[in-house]
């Protein structure tokens, strides 16, 4: 669980996320995560750039992990990223929601 003092963490504009990567996950009603959610991306490890691996049931936020360490990543590094999708219409979809 996510700590009380930590629970600020489950909002997305506490990760210091750009003002138009924000917007864009709230006009698709995301502000904050799931208290799993925080819980991947808390990990020391995780922040330092090791690997993660998490399982979840379809829909249960799988992606916003993801996609969340990636920007964070991509942002603080100003080093490229590679997303790879299993299917060329969720490729085409992610491409157009994340330029």
């Amino acid at each position: 669980n996510v700590p009380e003092d930590q629970a600020d963490k489950l909002l997305l504009a506490n990760w210091g996320l750009p003002k138009a990567v924000l917007e864009k996950y709230h006009s698709l009603g995301v502000v904050q995560m799931f208290e799993w959610q925080a819980e991947c991306l808390m990990l020391r490890q995780v922040l330092e750039g090791k690997n993660l691996v998490y399982s979840a049931p379809t829909s249960a936020g799988k992606t916003l992990v993801a996609e969340l360490l990636i920007l964070k990543r991509v942002l603080e590094t100003r080093k490229k990223a590679l997303l790879i999708l299993p299917f060329v219409s969720v490729a085409k979809e992610k491409k157009c929601y994340l330029q």
